[in-house]
């Protein structure tokens, strides 16, 4: 019987819908896997973060390799001033506020978008497994997501400061916030955004010198330059967690280690950009939801550093994608999405056997479905009216 025409079932989801609901499940998710994780003592990731901060005040290189934790420092020097209220605390407290200030920001994207509130909280319900996961991780790729989210909503709404901002923020801690610039033509005042995102970058790229100082943060800058070009560089492997994208499956697949990037980027670049070509959908909000979805996919499964918690990132696009579309959904859709659901969220899980585990991590097939799915995106984008899409945005 359907939810509609069963009154118990249907306060049911009006409860899962409401806001309310969705911020205690994703504060509790937080709350959980940082105390799991802390338990278990499998924290690493949070231990890189907050020497960030320590290493900034003692002018130490921030992205050299140190006997507290394993691996090395990948994001900004900014992110030293983020991460200080965090890592001034004791680190089970600290890691648990970590993970609720992401999922908040995450949040906070979510419920900035300019489509009805039932759409923005199935969007959430959609994210909230794949946020898990990423949580495990203490990943800030949960709040780049809810910043890119961020930068879109508010340059929709012509609060171009605002996305400026936001932009800023995600692109000087870790490069992927850049993406927000795709959105640049929705903009009216597109003086006043590029003055703004001038003056957010050099009031970002400056803070840092508040803990340090001026010659070690510009030092810094170009240290963080050295780290990503070497990192971009070892980044492609047939054995690693990393490369789960488009070139990860063909080198993983073909047994090429040596496949160069470049010509997925270019013809991934070309894809992209080919949507923009139609200036007379730029005016409907579902077109714009669209290439927030593409932009959103296109930022993982182009990147050789992707990982499995890096599809927190993707799977918003495709949350976003799917909701989109007008109902009722065909199967195709349905199919893709359900696709995307289970291979990409569901595999890093004990649902499926470690084997197959292990197969879909070998080969990269994580980023299977949001392949597929962003061709199909670039696709609708390229053909459809988006006159006709019924979205609200109240």
């Amino acid at each position: 019987m359907a939810a509609s025409q069963n009154p118990k079932l249907s306060k049911i989801f009006s409860f899962l819908l409401k806001k309310e609901c969705i911020v205690a499940v994703y504060i509790i998710l937080a709350i959980v896997a940082g105390l799991k994780q802390y338990q278990h003592h499998s924290y690493n990731n949070y231990l890189i973060f907050k020497y960030v901060y320590y290493h900034t005040l003692d002018l130490q290189n921030l992205f050299d390799n140190y006997p507290e934790y394993g691996d090395s420092n990948h994001y900004g020097p900014v992110f030293s001033i983020f991460i200080a209220p965090f890592a001034l605390l004791p680190d089970g407290l600290g890691m648990i506020l970590w993970n609720v200030a992401n999922v908040a920001i995450l949040l906070w994207g979510i419920f900035s978008l300019p489509i009805s509130i039932n759409k923005r909280s199935i969007i959430a319900w959609i994210c909230a497994h794949e946020a898990l996961t990423a949580l495990f991780s203490f990943q800030f790729n949960i709040a780049l997501t809810g910043l890119i989210m961020l930068s879109f909503s508010y340059l929709v709404k012509q609060k171009e400061i605002q996305s400026a901002f936001f932009i800023a923020i995600g692109t000087l801690i870790k490069l992927y916030g850049i993406v927000g610039l795709a959105f640049f033509f929705f903009s009216r005042n597109k003086v006043k955004f590029i003055i703004a995102g001038v003056v957010a970058l050099c009031v970002l790229f400056a803070l840092p010198m508040l803990l340090s100082s001026p010659s070690f943060v510009v030092q810094s800058y170009a240290d963080w330059y050295h780290s990503l070009v070497h990192k971009n560089s070892t980044n492609a492997s047939l054995t690693s967690f990393q490369d789960i994208s488009i070139m990860g499956m063909a080198r993983r697949i073909s047994g090429d280690v040596s496949l160069s990037n470049t010509p997925f980027l270019l013809g991934g670049l070309l894809l992209f950009g080919l949507p923009y070509l139609r200036i007379n959908q730029y005016k409907y909000l579902a077109f714009r939801l669209m290439l927030l979805a593409s932009t959103l996919i296109f930022t993982v499964i182009f990147s050789s550093g992707s990982e499995s918690p890096t599809y927190i990132i993707a799977f918003a696009g495709v949350a976003i994608w799917f909701i989109v579309q007008q109902k009722p959904k065909n199967k195709w859709i349905l199919a893709l999405f359900i696709f995307a659901f289970v291979l990409t969220s569901l595999s890093p899980t004990d649902i499926f056997p470690s084997a197959i585990k292990e197969f879909i991590r070998l080969y990269s097939l994580k980023a299977l479905p949001c392949v597929v799915i962003w061709l199909t995106i670039i696709f609708q984008m390229m053909k459809e009216d988006f006159e006709s899409y019924l979205i609200a945005d109240k």
